[in-house]
């Protein structure tokens, strides 16, 4: 090859690059659906905050969906957990999520709460939440024990991470299982203890949900 091919065939290769570059551009680009169940991108907003508009509203469990997870997680018969599920339907009808975890807690009047779970939706990626609160009453005693939290009107994940207090007069125990209303705003979070003794009804205060563990629960 001489000289003048190179020159000339450099000149095509030059010119034609940008060509193919706005080619290449001009293709629509098809974002990912956040409903799509295979997504599971951290870093993109969750509907709802900053930066992402509000999406659909979010699907609910029934109580036969309800009943089972919580008899195979808190390892109690279909009775306990049915009884107890079926309060809180009664309360509340159908949660949009819920969250399954362990916490420990400890109390001399004053008390301390932290815990550890998932939050799962449906149509929704599942998130690691982390939970811290004190609580005061007549009050004492320490426990750990397995949580399952059904949340309702809870319409995307990062709705969970904010301060929930507890309702007053909401505490119950119904088949060996503990149960305690937390709201904030239109958020309900009904919280059910395993192992809970008699510390259930003695104390009040609030919880603290968080994306990472915090040391101190205020």
């Amino acid at each position: 090859m001489d000289r003048r091919t190179l020159i000339v065939s450099g000149l095509i290769t030059a010119v034609g690059a940008p060509a193919l570059a706005q080619r290449s551009d001009d293709q629509p680009y098809e974002p990912r659906r956040y409903d799509d169940p295979h997504y599971n991108d951290p870093g993109q907003p969750a509907p709802g905050s900053e930066g992402h508009p509000q999406g659909s509203r979010a699907e609910t469990y029934d109580r036969d969906e309800m009943v089972n997870k919580v008899s195979d997680f808190m390892g109690v018969t279909a009775e306990a957990a049915g009884g107890a599920i079926e309060h809180i339907f009664k309360d509340n009808g159908r949660p949009t999520g819920y969250i399954a975890g362990e916490e420990g807690a400890g109390a001399i009047a004053v008390g301390l709460r932290y815990g550890r779970g998932l939050l799962y939706m449906k149509q929704r990626p599942t998130q690691e939440v982390f939970w811290q609160g004190p609580t005061l009453g007549f009050d004492v005693g320490g426990n750990a024990s397995r949580v399952f939290t059904l949340c309702y009107n809870l319409q995307y994940p990062d709705a969970i991470y904010r301060r929930f207090p507890g309702v007053e007069g909401s505490a119950y125990l119904i088949g060996g299982l503990g149960i305690q209303y937390q709201r904030a705003e239109d958020v309900t979070l009904a919280p059910i203890r395993a192992g809970v003794g008699l510390r259930l009804g003695a104390n009040v205060g609030y919880l603290s949900y968080s994306r990472t563990r915090k040391i101190l629960p205020f």
